[in-house]
């Protein structure tokens, strides 16, 4: 027979267990898709309104996937960071390019989609219930648009941050907590006014002239005229088309180059952060350290010693190893775009 003491131990032991297994479920929230846009279900699990999960992909070759959005649910996807690929349904290409970090992709129940990947990705997955996007409602706000069906948001600041407060304790995150985001991303969704007038996404043979220009000319004082030059169009036209193709306006898009191009040196070099500054594109070294800390969230000099132990790789640009040294009165910033 268990003496009191026993009996007391046996009892902690059991509410010990029981919560361990409590906060075990609710850690796994964003589980990993072993297979792009494929959710593991437990047998029997009942199914949530709002189900998450996340897929990772650090492979550099061009990989293949497909996957059907279930009869009951819209798939969502939020880009955790920039990479290049292409959406296709059948012959239609629904989207070819580079998706920056906070890109919002919807899809809607039933429909087969395919995807090539150029470049490593991290995407959160929403698989989320017909029941938050009444379908009236959004024929009234989006005429012509069948439903949610295959709409890109290109860095949604909203979104970014939603994914941050999501993944910033890893994949392991409180379900309840994970079930309240989800909720709170179909709700901004559903409530997203869209422009009446689509603009078209810049060309990508104009975008490749203009991507090749700005990686051959990033340290000089490059102004929207120019780039709109090298385009072909007029400054107005370039710039929406170029915002529409990349999320980027083109001022940011040179200064998130200027700071890859940094990146390459502080991590590859121990040139001078003034010197690192002059070399891509700034003219003082407080506004390269500001624009580095608001872009990255970290400065310079932590960021280098951050990246000692592992070199990153630069997103978006290849590495040259002919950086040289640059004149001052080459680096002023360019006309705002």
């Amino acid at each position: 027979m268990l003496t009191d003491i026993q009996t007391c131990g046996a009892s902690i032991n059991l509410q010990a267990s029981s919560w361990e297994q409590k906060i075990l479920h609710r850690t796994q929230a964003l589980p990993a898709e072993r297979k792009w846009r494929r959710l593991e279900r437990d047998a029997g699990a009942a199914t949530e309104d709002i189900s998450i999960s996340r897929w990772t992909d650090a492979r550099d070759a061009v990989r293949h996937a497909e996957a059907t959005t279930p009869a009951d649910r819209y798939f969502i996807a939020i880009a955790l960071k920039s990479t290049r690929l292409k959406l296709t349904r059948g012959r239609q290409i629904i989207f070819d390019g580079v998706m920056p970090t906070g890109t919002l992709y919807v899809s809607a129940p039933s429909k087969h989609l395919s995807a090539q990947f150029h470049t490593p990705c991290d995407f959160l997955h929403f698989h989320v219930s017909p029941d938050y996007f009444p379908s009236r409602q959004l024929a009234a706000r989006l005429p012509g648009v069948e439903g949610l069906n295959d709409l890109v948001v290109l860095r949604d600041p909203f979104v970014e941050q939603l994914a941050k407060a999501l993944t910033e304790h890893g994949d392991t995150t409180d379900e309840e907590f994970a079930q309240c985001i989800g909720q709170t991303l179909a709700m901004h969704l559903a409530r997203l006014e869209f422009p009446r007038t689509k603009v078209n996404a810049l060309p990508k043979w104009r975008l490749r002239r203009v991507e090749e220009y700005v990686d051959a000319h990033f340290e000089r004082c490059i102004s929207l005229s120019d780039l709109a030059k090298v385009a072909g169009l007029s400054r107005m036209h370039f710039a929406a088309q170029f915002r529409a193709a990349t999320g980027y306006r083109p001022r940011e898009y040179l200064l998130h180059q200027r700071i890859a191009h940094a990146k390459s040196l502080l991590s590859r070099t121990e040139t001078p952060l003034a010197e690192v500054a002059l070399t891509v594109g700034f003219c003082t070294q407080a506004h390269f350290s500001t624009v580095f800390k608001r872009i990255t969230g970290e400065t310079p000099a932590r960021w280098r010693c951050a990246s000692k132990d592992a070199l990153p790789s630069v997103e978006g640009i290849p590495q040259r190893a002919d950086i040289v040294r640059r004149q001052p009165e080459l680096c002023s910033l360019g006309e705002a775009a």
